[in-house]
């Protein structure tokens, strides 16, 4: 087979977090088709035990073993070489030299790379078949946290968003094609780089939904007398930290003067400091790492994912979908997901519509007919295989201009598209 260079800057498994769900997937289709010669960084010691396991699907495998703490002062230096401190952080020359060694022995042409901060290793070289796969316009994720941060936050966040900008844009120029998880984060990085539009795509994510499956032999990990609301997702990533802050402080009170019963349990690894003491109010349950999501998931009275600050497809939407779960969620949330408001979820915006909703949704005899329809939902557009066969054709093209990928095109690239706001049709 033919050697395929991989970057990304995290370990692919497990799959556990929003960027390894989608790194993991695409890594073991395209290892159906390619050699794959893998460059990616450890930053969590409990991956150390699957590097085995991910070498196994690998002609080779170099890991850079990474403590955030020395990387976040290390990428200080962005700030005296006019750098985003994100690009920075990723800066390996030991990686560096594996790839240009690896390029040479395995006779590499083509090359992948999984997150902007990984195209810092691609772009510029000759004789390579350069395909980027950004997932988002982080850039702005930046802008969004500058203005809910105060000084000297807001401005270091701030010129993290204008500098890693100008650097999406030249990475964009300068590879084969890009990939974004939506149409609508492909058409916002176009709004500034409208030249690069004949070579930008919008590809969502998909779901396991054989995997996130309801299983009668489940046990319910709740007590028998709670209406358990739940939320999923790293708890050491901040719009998860705002999101079930404000839910636990802001909306749950309210419910539970409705909704007795209900108890708010927060599910997922590195509960930060903030979100540890929510576990103090009587109503809340934090559970930090789990084995295993499906049992919340499954046995849940609602799923909730009032994110205010999102970016791209949210995988912890699609996974409660894919389970038959009742969702509320955000507009922000379900940015790029095509679902049916009112069948598939239901959605809210300021805090006293998730209040009514959420004890709307509690007390509804609809719940099972709406996690149903959820599921169908899923199941039939968000199938990772279908969707991952977009990734081979623009691997294999030719040309990426001539690239027929219907419903993947931005908006600003082919306005006959305007209905596939969420990404491939």
């Amino acid at each position: 087979m033919e050697p395929l260079l991989f970057l990304c800057h995290r370990i692919p498994y497990p799959p556990n977090k929003g960027d390894k769900i989608h790194s993991y997937h695409t890594l073991r289709h395209l290892a159906r088709r390619y050699r794959i010669v893998l460059g990616t960084f450890i930053d969590d010691p409990a991956d150390e035990a699957h590097a085995a396991t991910v070498r196994g699907w690998c002609a080779d495998a170099h890991f850079v073993r990474i403590s955030p703490l020395a990387r976040r002062v290390a990428s200080l230096r962005g700030l005296l070489s006019g750098e985003p401190l994100s690009i920075t952080y990723y800066r390996d020359p030991g990686l560096r030299k594996w790839i240009d060694t690896s390029i040479r022995s395995f006779g590499v042409r083509k090359c992948f790379g999984y997150s902007s901060a990984m195209a810092q290793y691609l772009v510029d070289r000759e004789g390579q078949r350069v395909v980027l796969d950004i997932g988002d316009v982080d850039s702005l994720k930046w802008d969004q946290y500058a203005e809910e941060r105060r000084w000297p936050m807001s401005w270091i966040y701030a010129r993290e968003g204008r500098r890693l900008l100008a650097f999406e844009r030249r990475i964009v120029r300068a590879s084969d094609a890009s990939l974004f998880h939506t149409v609508a984060e492909a058409d916002l990085l176009l709004e500034h780089e409208p030249g690069a539009a004949h070579k930008v795509f919008g590809i969502p994510n998909g779901v396991d939904a054989d995997f996130f499956s309801a299983a009668p032999d489940r046990q319910s990990p709740f007590g028998d007398d709670e209406e358990a609301i739940v939320f999923t997702g790293a708890m050491d990533y901040w719009p998860n930290v705002d999101a079930v802050s404000w839910f636990a402080r802001d909306i749950m009170p309210a419910v539970r003067a409705e909704r007795p019963r209900a108890r708010f349990w927060i599910v997922g690894m590195n509960p930060s400091a903030p979100v540890r003491a929510l576990a103090m109010l009587p109503f809340v349950t934090v559970t930090g790492r789990v084995d295993d999501v499906r049992p919340y998931l499954q046995h849940a009275a609602l799923f909730v994912a009032p994110l205010r600050l999102a970016r791209g497809i949210q995988n912890k939407v699609l996974e409660a979908m894919a389970m038959g779960c009742v969702v509320l969620a955000s507009s922000e949330a379900l940015t790029g997901i095509r679902a049916e408001l009112g069948r598939d979820v239901e959605a809210a915006t300021a805090q006293s519509e998730f209040v009514q909703k959420t004890i709307a949704l509690l007390a509804s005899k609809r719940a099972r007919e709406m996690g149903q329809s959820a599921r169908t939902r899923v199941t039939e557009e968000y199938n990772w295989e279908v969707l991952l066969e977009a990734y081979d054709r623009v691997l294999e093209a030719p040309s990426v201009e001539e690239l027929d990928l219907p419903g993947c095109r931005p908006l600003r690239a082919a306005p006959r598209l305007a209905l596939a706001a969420g990404g491939c049709s």
